[in-house]
């Protein structure tokens, strides 16, 4: 068999490729479910921590604030957040590969969605655009969905279940 080189731009393109594979932050399927179950939570403590410490510290009337945040908080996890969380976690039990990248706990999908939500969210702080009892309150609101679906990520890492 005849030694054939191969094009200098293929050969870079290997070795670039081996360069990436080789420094890639691998982690087995089982613990993407912890990681990801991390940074749900990281998203929804911050939210619900940043809500509440304001609702506190302003008291126009934050026992219904709370109440109302709690509510509809559980109603956007049961018509969205379980959906999406069951989703991820499927996605995440049916990656081929053993040790996936870290950060494919979400899609690319997700990773826009998220910076979406996080622009989205920073805007409407710094731009005043909504009255700030009402922004808190729906961060509050936005938190609970964002810490029980974290709850399902951990459940399903702990039990070593697949989701039905």
């Amino acid at each position: 068999m005849p030694n054939v080189k191969r094009p200098c731009s293929l050969a870079v393109k290997n070795n670039s490729m081996n360069l990436l594979e080789k420094y890639k932050p691998s982690i087995s399927k089982h613990n993407l479910l912890l990681i990801a179950g991390l940074a749900w939570t990281t998203a929804g403590g911050i939210l619900a921590g940043r809500g509440l410490s304001y609702l506190l510290e302003h008291p126009d009337h934050p026992g219904w604030r709370l109440a109302g945040s709690v509510v509809c908080g559980f109603i956007f996890y049961i018509l969205l957040f379980a959906k999406i969380s069951r989703k991820h976690i499927r996605r995440i039990h049916g990656i081929n590969i053993p040790y996936p990248c870290a950060f494919s706990f979400f899609n690319f999908r997700g990773y826009f969605m998220m910076a979406i939500m996080i622009t989205g969210g920073i805007m409407l702080r710094k731009l005043d655009v909504i009255n700030k009892e009402w922004l808190y309150t729906f961060y509050v609101t936005m938190g609970i969905p964002l810490l029980i679906s974290a709850s399902r990520f951990f459940y399903f890492w702990a039990t070593n279940n697949e989701i039905t």
